[in-house]
């Protein structure tokens, strides 16, 4: 490929930095860098990852030793380029603060909401208690997150919870982007009620309609559970008025004892300028639309199953039922959870037409 020879064509030395887009902006550019503490370490990442994959390629011969310098920008390259810049995240890492002298922080809503509470319980008997807050919340007419630590109980827990008649998805790493925008849509429209996932549920999910969120394993400490990913987790939960997090855990661990001080200390900063300017707070009301769905075309294998009754005899719908049944629980047991979800509400239209 021509990632061969761009150091010849571009007149470079071996380990020059190659020219990028960056190169044509003028020295006064700005700039603006969203959810910077997942964005800056990508950046960090781009250089190593390109020279790792190009490195077994040269070594057994499909690629020029050249091809190592057709590549992203390192890190520090990249920041040469860099004069100002604005960085936005709720939870900024150390290398922002450090190149922000004075941080500015954002903590009131137009909305008026605050920050959820938060609320530690212990791990026995957490399955139970969890299905009880869902069924309350469920009762308001509201939704629920679950994120979970592993693979394994975040599939074991959408299939306890389906089994018990809880409408549940399960997001996953294997759903394709299109995929995860049609579960978050059918969570709002309430198709299901409950979404559990491991470590999606976090930046970038907007859901009004989510009251509870619960974090599972709350004390097991690690990437998943550190200070940041659970304030990011904690946030998913201020979209609503009643908005608030339970999380599971034996233990308060250093990172959930900062995780909750900082929520309590935004939530105090919020509550006393609602008080003071007579702000009552109110849920988000956001248009709930077809995302990329609408101007990606849609295939056929990704419609959901319908059939028209009328043209079914009446006497025909047992049969049918326990053909879609099949169906459902062979997709359930190959933790294909919102195809089963589907048919178990294909099979409850049929039966209601009885």
């Amino acid at each position: 490929g021509i990632e061969n020879y761009s150091r010849y064509l571009t007149d470079r030395e071996p380990g020059e930095q190659p020219a990028t887009l960056i190169d044509y902006f003028p020295d006064d550019w700005l700039l603006l860098v969203d959810e910077s503490h997942m964005t800056l370490p990508q950046v960090r990442g781009m250089y190593n990852g390109d020279r790792a994959r190009k490195e077994v390629l040269v070594e057994h011969g499909f690629r020029l030793p050249s091809a190592l310098d057709n590549r992203p920008l390192r890190f520090d390259e990249f920041n040469q380029h860099i004069h100002q810049a604005i960085y936005v995240s709720a939870t900024p890492g150390d290398y922002e603060l450090s190149h922000s002298p004075k941080p500015a922080e954002q903590l009131i809503r137009p909305t008026g909401l605050l920050d959820p509470p938060i609320e530690v319980r212990p791990t026995d008997g957490q399955v139970d208690d969890l299905m009880e807050e869902i069924r309350q919340t469920i009762a308001k007419g509201h939704r629920v997150l679950v994120t979970t630590l592993t693979k394994r109980m975040a599939e074991d827990l959408s299939a306890y919870l389906m089994e018990n008649g809880v409408k549940t998805a399960y997001l996953h790493s294997e759903i394709d982007t299109l995929e995860r925008g049609d579960i978050l849509k059918d969570l709002r429209l309430g198709t299901y009620d409950v979404l559990v996932g491991i470590n999606l549920l976090r930046e970038g999910l907007d859901l009004p309609e989510v009251s509870l969120v619960a974090i599972m394993d709350a004390d097991k400490e690690g990437f998943l559970r550190s200070e940041q990913a659970l304030i990011q987790t904690i946030g998913r939960a201020a979209r609503h008025v009643d908005g608030r997090v339970i999380m599971y855990g034996d233990n308060v661990t250093d990172s959930m004892r900062r995780a909750i001080d900082e929520t309590n200390r935004r939530r105090a900063i919020q509550q006393k300028y609602n008080e003071e300017h007579n702000i009552t707070p109110q849920t988000i009301q956001k248009k709930i639309d077809d995302g990329l769905r609408s101007i990606i075309p849609q295939k056929e294998s990704d419609k959901k199953p319908k059939l028209n009754l009328k043209k079914i005899p009446k006497d025909e719908y047992p049969a049918l039922i326990k053909d879609l049944t099949a169906q459902m629980e062979l997709h359930s047991a190959n933790l294909e959870f919102e195809k089963a979800a589907e048919l178990r509400d294909l099979i409850a239209e049929i039966r209601h037409t009885m």
